[in-house]
């Protein structure tokens, strides 16, 4: 994980200004996690401490967590014994993922006591457990019974134990002798020996001290040379000095996209054009916007879960309809056949008796008038089997009609559910979620659910300026769609849409200005990266004049009809940031 050790050091040194502060208010928002509300002399901070086993953290906080109504055992059971405790200290034994807060509180009975809060930041292993003076456990967030660990039992009553500890070395009190030799006693790559050899650093850590050594190259450590290991050393020297002279670079790196990959406290050039990385000014900093970003990516995730089944269930259903009434269609193209048929009966009733089971008859409507084979219903009589057949004939031609209705009704129901699809794929926002439950209600897909208090306020089309100073909008689901191109945009404003793709609407207004091709580009540009395509390249987009552009009666949100239209190819953009963006969001 990349809040290794080194950087959980960092952390410890950014919050060693809270030693002497207060505990004014506990909170435990999730079921593994804390915050420990902290007075300072200079003001208040929430001190966030997560035992989860994906986001394990110790780190000061801004974001502000909705708490239960009801505290949860654990933390009523912290606001008994350390409320209004006083902050002593705060430890870290060598470069171990384990903090441990010491506060000064008072017991039942009037005395001053000592407890300690230890924050074992372990991965899935994490957990918050409290201890006494004589290292009895009070209590932990996560009970570990003999079920659970053969080795290590956290359970109130028993003696804390410290996790077990590898023997590495702690490269900011070694030396750069002790750290070659211990990786040319080791056969490897490079990254991984020097994750076994050194204690508290993480995968990303060691791998840009390898990029930084090999100039990029991949390095075993049987091959490396003394100029090679100079390197490395002058890495690690390097990074010592930022943790030791509080100089770090506190980086996250993120995909193109926007998509969170990892993070440090020293630069890191290891992914080099693959991944944006931007600094952020301390360690707390970055972990509450790593994590928050994070926390709420997985909360709209889970949130729109329900949506996704919806609509894919949803899609299924229309998909095996519209592949029955094909097959139903393709077997009314024998239908001339069956009036054939009928007519070929009609025109041989004195050569057929009841009870016959066939019969064979002239085709007169060949030329050479070959014999064909007709079954019979031997219960009928000859004029009522012509009559069977002439219904059948009849009840054929009406279900084709009826057919090619239901299916280019299915498909278009199809093509709308694709859409919303999109749109949830693309939501970033409560309230996206919130529009398209309200759209989906309307529609008749969803049950419509009473809010309290006022509905949800439809945010703005995302709106962004060319390199021309001309405004685009971009809808951002059906409803806005229609009525950014409908009625929001005038008649001479260039209309764009991916062609054939789900999307949003994209409109170039003009203000009476001729548009130049640059504009038009960037443009279809921002509409390729706000539809299913986003990921593609070479994507067509159409675009004509908003006067073009029709809506048909009755049909679903989002759907147009546009003539007089022009077709450009471009790739989306893999950074969204280059557009100036004005979002009134």
């Amino acid at each position: 994980m990349a809040l290794d050790g080194a950087f959980l050091y960092a952390v410890k040194k950014e919050m060693e200004f809270l030693v002497g502060s207060r505990i004014e208010k506990i909170y435990q928002p999730a079921r593994e996690e804390i915050i420990l509300s902290l007075r300072t002399r200079d003001g208040s901070y929430k001190l966030l401490i997560s035992a989860s086993a994906d986001r394990a953290r110790v780190h000061l906080t801004n974001v502000q967590a909705e708490n239960p109504k009801v505290p949860p055992m654990f933390c009523m059971l912290l606001r008994k014994r350390l409320g209004s405790g006083k902050l002593l200290n705060i430890r870290q034994d060598g470069l171990e993922r384990v903090l441990y807060l010491d506060f000064s509180c008072i017991n039942e009975l009037g005395d001053v006591v000592e407890l300690t809060l230890v924050c074992e930041i372990m991965g899935r292993y994490s957990n918050l457990i409290l201890i006494d003076e004589n290292k009895k456990i009070i209590d932990s967030i996560k009970r570990v019974d003999a079920e659970m660990s053969s080795k290590r039992l956290v359970l109130p009553g028993m003696t804390y134990e410290l996790p077990p500890r590898d023997e590495r070395l702690n490269f900011l009190e070694c030396s750069c002798n002790e750290i070659k030799e211990a990786l040319k006693s080791k056969n490897g790559v490079l990254p991984k020996m020097l994750l076994c050899t050194l204690e508290g650093v993480s995968p990303v850590l060691v791998r840009e001290w390898a990029f930084y050594a090999g100039r990029g190259n991949e390095f075993r450590t049987e091959t490396m040379s003394d100029d090679d290991y100079d390197r490395l050393c002058f890495a690690i020297g390097r990074t010592k000095a930022m943790l030791n002279e509080d100089n770090c670079h506190f980086t996250i790196a993120s995909t193109r996209e926007g998509q969170l990959k990892d993070f440090s406290f020293i630069p890191l050039h290891q992914y080099g054009t693959f991944m944006i990385t931007h600094e952020m000014p301390s360690a707390c900093a970055l972990l509450d916007n790593f994590y928050a970003q994070r926390d709420k990516v997985a909360r709209m995730k889970q949130r729109a879960n329900d949506l996704f089944r919806l609509l894919v269930q949803k899609s299924e259903r229309i998909s095996r309809r519209i592949s029955s009434q094909t097959e139903e269609l393709e077997a009314c193209k024998e239908k001339d056949n069956l009036r054939r048929q009928a007519d070929l009966i009609s025109s041989n009733l004195y050569r057929i008796n009841k009870g016959d089971t066939e019969a064979v008859l002239e085709d007169f409507y060949e030329e050479s008038c070959p014999s064909v084979t007709i079954k019979l219903d031997p219960r009928l009589t000859p004029p009522q089997n012509a009559q069977h057949y002439y219904s059948a004939y009849k009840k054929a031609c009406t279900a084709e009609k009826i057919l090619a209705k239901q299916i280019d009704s299915g498909r278009e129901e199809l093509a709308y559910l694709d859409s919303v699809l999109d749109v949830l794929t693309r939501a970033d926002t409560e309230n996206d979620l919130e529009q398209l439950r309200l759209e989906l209600a309307e529609q008749g897909y969803i049950r419509s659910v009473r809010l309290k208090g006022k509905a949800p306020k439809s945010l703005p089309p995302i709106e962004y300026i060319s390199s021309e100073e001309f405004k685009i909008s971009v809808g951002r689901n059906n409803k806005q769609n229609d009525k950014l191109t409908l009625k929001d945009s005038e008649k001479l404003d260039i209309w764009l849409h991916t062609q054939n793709i789900p999307g949003s609407h994209v409109i170039i207004h003009t203000d009476g200005r001729e548009v130049p091709m640059n504009t038009i580009l960037e443009a279809a540009q921002l509409a390729a990266y706000h539809s299913k395509a986003q990921t593609s390249a070479q994507v067509p987009v159409d675009y004509c004049l908003v006067k073009f552009v029709k809506k048909p009666v009755g049909s679903k949100p989002g759907k147009v009809i546009f003539s007089n239209q022009h077709t450009v190819y471009v790739t989306p953009p893999a950074d969204i940031a280059k557009f100036k963006r004005e979002d009134k969001a």
